[in-house]
């Protein structure tokens, strides 16, 4: 990597940062209201979609189950970004404060607290509560951000952030979808990319030329991550809300019919990223093809 081009990139995204900031307060139309047929995710992120049950399921059951899905997306996103936000602090106390990495991570913790700000605004618009992680979900959450090195925690950052950037560009481009979600979503695909761009080029001087037990411990890192965020997509208590006559049934069978449209709508570049540092190996592969039904 060209150390003085990245330098000011980096700055140039800080300038942006401060003089251009993206508030969602009014970047955001909050006064806009759904009507019978706005959607609230595109139909295709849907996790009961493409599955023949998904016709047993009226209009507005398949409208409200996309709202519910959205609402446990976002929150999912904002606990995470909660969670990079207490490494960052912690990584913080390792840095001068003079440092290019220190003021990046400062203008990236004011932008991830108001992404976090922004999810619960559009939670609250949609009226609808998420299903909170698990004792088990916060144990592993907590103990990443708490205890695992710096470049692991920014690899499990990344791998967050490149998923929930896909989903953004899914939803922003899709008319269809509420306006309030759109452009939260642009908002949040903005700033993402400027912290995406830092992440992988900070992660260079780790991936570049990883021997095979480093390369495989980062596939591991993002594999784990990714699977660990989707168990928090699919709910059985959403098919409960949205009154099917079998829950348990249409949640099993959503969950095997999301785990596949997942890697086609919401992986693509987390595979690359992994293929890039030759992630995918005799080890490696076999877990990414049992757990995440990925087929490097």
């Amino acid at each position: 990597m060209d150390t003085t081009k990245f330098e000011v990139q980096v700055e140039r995204m800080i300038h942006l940062s401060k003089v251009n900031p993206l508030l969602p307060e009014t970047y955001i139309p909050w006064d806009d209201e759904p009507d019978s047929d706005t959607l609230f995710m595109p139909e295709k992120l849907v996790s009961l979609e493409g599955h023949k049950l998904w016709d047993t399921l009226s209009k507005s059951q398949q409208i409200e189950l996309g709202r519910l899905e959205v609402v446990q997306v976002m929150y999912s996103y904002a606990w995470s970004e909660t969670l990079a936000c207490y490494f960052f602090n912690r990584h913080l106390l390792t840095l001068n404060p003079d440092s290019l990495e220190y003021r990046f991570l400062i203008r990236e913790i004011t932008e991830e607290f108001r992404h976090q700000e922004m999810f619960g605004m559009a939670i609250r618009k949609l009226g609808r509560k998420p299903i909170l992680p698990t004792r088990l979900h916060r144990f592993f959450g907590e103990f990443t951000v708490k205890w695992l090195p710096s470049s692991m925690v920014f690899m499990s950052v990344l791998s967050v952030e490149l998923m929930a950037d896909i989903y953004a560009k899914h939803i922003r481009k899709d008319e269809k979808v509420f306006s309030v979600l759109r452009k939260s979503s642009e908002l949040h695909h903005i700033e993402e990319g400027r912290h995406i761009f830092y992440t992988e080029a900070w992660l260079k001087k780790f991936t570049t030329n990883a021997g095979f037990l480093k390369a495989t411990a980062y596939s591991m890192v993002v594999m784990l991550n990714i699977y660990f965020m989707r168990t928090l997509y699919v709910q059985k208590d959403f098919f409960e809300r949205i009154k099917v006559g079998d829950p348990d049934c249409y949640y099993q069978e959503a969950l095997k019919n999301y785990n596949i449209k997942f890697v086609e709508h919401a992986l693509g570049p987390t595979v690359e990223f992994v293929r890039g540092f030759n992630g995918f190996n005799w080890l490696t592969k076999p877990l990414w093809i049992w757990l995440l039904n990925v087929k490097p």
